[in-house]
């Protein structure tokens, strides 16, 4: 676990030199580690020759300093699956370390979409995410960056931050690992009662029926959608829309070709995200 950007620059000029023409891939992430951090590092491992996993609780992403506060830390954890699966460098900074001032930090911004779908419900966080993946780019100085699909609207605004900073990063994709219910795999699965696990495996469920009714135009599939998770009192629908992947505006009537249908939740007090590819007729 390297703590520091000293020695973060320090180890990654002793890996450049020792293999001048190796790739270097970056996951990054927020620490409480699972499946689906395992298969970026796996996703990362076909990308690239050496792999770079940061753990930061960045607190520009909270709206909250009880949210903050209540993020689940499993660093030995983290640590030991880190390590069984050959990461060669994990870079876990003190806040001090990379925000030295804070929240006064200069900040990259995330523009108009930055307050749409999940920045609606969190207006700081994607200018508070790419605020910290720039200055993680600029550290590692990565070939390829790896992500995973749940987090589309992040992978859009990464993608733009790269072309428009003009980074030389390729961002590459992982699959949704999900669990037996559909559910994306998550910290905040592990925390849901029997009965809201239940209820929130309808998210996913609402997913299929959108994609199932998605030729029949934009309203009948939202419709469609919105059908399945009639009637489920735990369910708290936050949005549920369906964009355009280049732009990630809302899709109109009567526009047919492939979409996004985007939803988000919470059940039992935790919030969930998930998507799925569709093709609007």
């Amino acid at each position: 676990m390297i703590r520091t950007v000293a020695e973060l620059r320090a180890r990654l000029a002793q890996v450049r030199a020792a293999a001048p023409q190796a790739r270097v891939a970056l996951v990054s992430t927020i620490g409480a580690l699972h499946d689906g951090h395992t298969d970026l590092v796996h996703r990362a491992r076909e990308e690239a020759d050496i792999v770079v996993v940061s753990s930061f609780v960045n607190p520009l992403r909270f709206a909250a300093p009880s949210e903050l506060a209540a993020y689940p830390r499993t660093p030995g954890e983290d640590a030991e699956l880190l390590e069984s699966l050959g990461v060669e460098v994990v870079f876990a900074p003190e806040q001090s370390e990379l925000l030295p001032d804070g929240a006064a930090t200069t900040k990259i911004s995330a523009g108009d979409l930055g307050l749409r779908y999940e920045g609606r419900a969190r207006p700081s966080y994607f200018d508070g995410l790419l605020t910290v993946e720039a200055k993680l780019f600029h550290l590692v100085r990565p070939d390829v960056a790896v992500y995973g699909e749940r987090d589309r609207q992040r992978i859009f605004l990464v993608r733009r931050m790269i072309r428009d900073l003009f980074f030389d990063i390729e961002v590459v994709t992982a699959d949704t690992v999900r669990s037996d219910d559909g559910l994306p795999v998550s910290t905040r699965i592990g925390l849901l009662d029997a009965g809201d696990r239940a209820a929130a495996a309808l998210l996913p469920a609402a997913l299929d029926a959108a994609a199932a009714n998605a030729e029949r135009g934009v309203d009948a599939c939202i419709a469609a959608a919105q059908s399945t998770l009639m009637g489920e009192p735990r369910i708290r629908l936050e949005y549920l829309s369906v964009v355009d992947p280049a732009t990630f505006l809302p899709v109109d009537e009567g526009r047919p070709g492939p979409a996004l249908a985007l939803i988000a939740a919470s059940v039992g007090g935790h919030r969930f995200i998930d998507n799925a590819e569709i093709y609007v007729g």
